[in-house]
């Protein structure tokens, strides 16, 4: 298991490698490309999938992230359909019993289809949701990280990549250290990616565009969203979304940083309440998305 003290003289050989102004990663400035993590349009496609998936290609969007199950549509329907449409589908969302007590059949499931690339979308630890919300301790933060270092290389065996997906709540302070940062420095970089959700950085009153500066090699891929000021700053995994280009994200920094980092991917996911409908705010967030990303 990658220790803390491992992790940062690792952060710090990379800082003194990259010293020199002219010092540019393979991976920086890479494309990146833009796709839909289906949640944001579940109410929809639970009355007419394949309808609502027709609106997001008119769109003009090509990617899209799901689960294994999506309102009911099991794994192998979900890639033909797909395939059919013209959608790219190599990413899952998983959590809680199928990462936790079944990750073996989880990964031959997702390599089944085709799928590249397995997210946790929430922590695994503590199980009881009470202890979470109130604010999980320091060793089931760290028993995240060795259960997530176990599962990458489980992936990494099958040929797929596995990241963690953010809330606000991971950017609660222990000890006056985000756990957050906690998860970085104790998951082992060669195994555990990250898909940094950038508005629940942002509702936590963290910057986005500081941490995929301050840890550029970690972050492979984004969830995108803007956020309204209600509420914010919050630990709680609590927001009004706001259609992208309209709330607190600045996104001239944010873009630049990403470019910067080795982001490759990145899906629109807006939560409720939508105003003025999921698929109204994500046309609207993708023409303003679209040439700056």
């Amino acid at each position: 298991m990658t220790t803390r003290r491992n992790f940062l003289a690792g952060a710090a050989a990379f800082a003194a490698a990259a010293g020199g102004p002219a010092f540019t990663p393979s991976w920086a400035n890479q494309k990146i490309q833009l796709g839909i993590q289906l949640y944001t349009v579940r109410a929809d496609l639970a009355k007419d999938y394949e309808g609502t998936l027709k609106k997001l290609h008119d769109i003009g969007l090509r990617m899209v992230q799901a689960n294994l199950v999506m309102a009911g549509k099991p794994a192998a329907d979900q890639r033909k359909l797909y395939d059919s449409l013209g959608f790219v589908w190599e990413s899952i969302h998983a959590s809680g019993p199928a990462l936790r007590d079944t990750p073996e059949q989880t990964i031959a499931q997702a390599k089944a289809v085709g799928i590249k690339d397995i997210t946790c979308s929430s922590p695994l630890y503590p199980t009881d949701p009470k202890i979470m919300a109130a604010g999980a301790p320091l060793d089931d933060w760290k028993r995240n990280a060795d259960v997530f270092n176990k599962i990458g290389a489980m992936c990494k065996a099958a040929g797929m990549t596995f990241g963690f997906h953010n809330h606000s709540r991971e950017f609660k302070a222990i000890d006056g250290v985000p756990a957050f940062d906690t998860l970085l420095a104790y998951t082992d970089p060669a195994l555990v990616n990250f898909e940094m959700d950038i508005g629940w950085v942002r509702a936590s009153g963290a910057d986005p565009a500081a941490y995929l500066a301050k840890y550029p090699k970690r972050v492979t891929a984004l969830h995108i969203k803007d956020l309204k000021p209600n509420g914010i700053p919050n630990t709680n995994n609590k927001m009004d979304s706001a259609i992208i280009g309209t709330g607190l994200i600045d996104w001239t920094a944010l873009l630049a940083a990403a470019r910067k980092a080795a982001v490759s991917k990145a899906y629109l996911e807006i939560e409720e309440p939508y105003d003025p409908s999921p698929l109204g705010m994500v046309e609207a967030s993708f023409n303003f998305l679209k040439g700056k990303i």
